[in-house]
Parts: structure tokens; sequence; C-alpha cells
């Protein structure tokens, strides 16, 4: 499956943002999905996933009760709400999926990425 992200830009501190990630080729709605972010001189992270139904969700701590993810597979599209966005948010958001269905926090576990979007948060 290959993935395009989009949304990212500039927000200030306190602000909302709201990435897509657009799947084409092989059955999206089978996939699990996931967002990662990668800041500047830092290890890629995991952010949030998303079962294949969306029925199931899974944030890290760090983004827990300000990141929602999301899904609509009639689009073959996954969001990520962004709200109360903080200045150590700033990073470069990937989207990824997986070939099965269920849920997990392991890049290694997901197969394809999408190119990134830069998410820049000012204070």
């Amino acid at each position: 499956v290959q993935l395009q992200a989009s949304g990212g830009g500039l927000v200030q501190a306190g602000g909302s943002l709201r990435l897509s990630c657009t799947a084409s080729g092989r059955t999206f709605s089978s996939n699990a999905m996931g967002w990662f972010r990668q800041a500047p001189g830092k290890e890629r992270e995991f952010v949030a996933a998303i079962g294949w139904s969306g029925g199931h969700t899974y944030y890290a701590d760090s983004v827990k009760g300000r990141f929602t993810i999301s899904r609509d597979n009639a689009k073959n599209t996954v969001y990520l709400q962004m709200n109360r966005l903080k200045p150590e948010d700033t990073a470069v958001y990937y989207c990824a999926a997986r070939t099965s269905q269920n849920i997990v926090t392991t890049m290694g576990a997901f197969s394809s990425w999408g190119q990134g979007t830069l998410v820049t948060v000012s204070s």
C-alpha cells in the first residue's frame, strides 16, 4: 500500500492541526494504521495507532487526551486530530500501515510508510 500524508504546517502553541494520510494500492480496510513522529535530533517515536475497523485505538502517553486518531475506510484515509499543541510536538509526522488488522506500537511491525509531513509548533 502507498501512503500520502498531508496537513502539516506552522501553528502556535495551544492550536490545532489535522493530519491526513490517504492510502492507495491493496485493501486499506484490513490494515491497522499508525502515526509516528521524529523530532530534530531524536529517534522516531510512536504517536497513535488504530485497528482495522476504527474501534480500537492506542496513544502514546505524551499525546493522550490531546490527539485523536480516526479512519474513514470508504475514503482510504486515516486522520490525526491534534489539539492543544505544544512546542515539543514539533516533528515530522509519518503515517504507516501494517499488513495485520491488530494494533501495535513497534515501528518494525509496520511495512508501509508515507513520506512525512512537518508540524511546527511555535511558543
